[in-house]
């Protein structure tokens, strides 16, 4: 029941940006790609037709901007529409970006189900952060109010950093949760490699607007930037 409700939320999101996207397929905006990738050297990853008449939406693994229609001006920042009561359109596209990228990566995430789930959250960590220790530590109290926390990996430190490595150890080990537990209660992990996918939601992370931990993304796709108590999250939850 959960699982279907996640996914009608994201066709409607999706269903409301599927203008902006098209253009990537049909060559509209090959010349802004070719500038972008050329010049700036950031893969892009889809654009099209920006809310702005004459702009174009690029998303691309450095995060989400807009160019103009030759590519010669880049902007960053968001857009408000005045008329939908200052509704944000950069955010609206970020959500849908959000949702598609936790669906991709729902068999990679490290699980710490609800027995009785009523939200699912997926939180960016990364396990040297001292708030997302903190976060963590009240994980009981977080499945006891219904909230099952899907962690992805955000290394603050990039992918050369020791927490890059230890997070592959973590996502690597025979019992993810419990080594999850031992990181974050800054004990020894045992070292472990394995393919992973760690480097990858690091990655998917920085292109939907995640600069720090803990990051939660909500099920509409709104991000919500540091811990919060689970009562606070239960109540936003709840709102949405």
């Amino acid at each position: 029941m959960k699982h279907g409700l996640r996914v009608l939320a994201l066709a409607v999101l999706v269903s409301g940006f599927a203008g902006k996207i098209y253009a990537l397929e049909n060559g509209k905006y090959d010349a802004v790609k070719q500038k972008i990738e050329k010049v700036l050297r950031f893969e892009v990853l889809s654009l099209g037709d920006a809310p702005i008449d004459g702009l174009v939406q690029v998303s691309t693994n450095k995060g989400l901007f807009y160019t103009s229609a030759d590519g010669k001006f880049l902007l960053s920042g968001k857009i408000f529409n005045v008329d939908k009561g200052m509704l944000d359109e950069t955010e609206k596209s970020l959500s849908v970006m959000r949702l598609e990228g936790a669906n991709e990566f729902e068999d990679s995430v490290i699980e710490f189900k609800a027995p009785d789930e009523k939200y699912v959250v997926n939180v960016f960590t990364d396990i040297s952060c001292g708030y997302c220790r903190k976060l963590h530590r009240e994980i009981d109290e977080y499945m006891a109010n219904g909230i099952t926390v899907r962690y992805l990996a955000f290394p603050r430190g990039g992918l050369a950093s020791k927490a890059y490595r230890d997070m592959v150890s973590v996502w690597c080990a025979e019992d993810k949760q419990k080594a999850m537990t031992i990181a974050k209660a800054g004990e020894k992990l045992e070292d472990a490699s394995c393919s992973n996918v760690v480097a990858d939601q690091y990655e998917f992370g920085q292109r939907i607007g995640v600069s720090g931990t803990p990051n939660i993304v909500l099920p509409n796709g709104a991000l919500i930037p540091g811990y919060q108590p689970a009562t606070n999250l239960l109540n936003t939850l709840k709102q949405i």
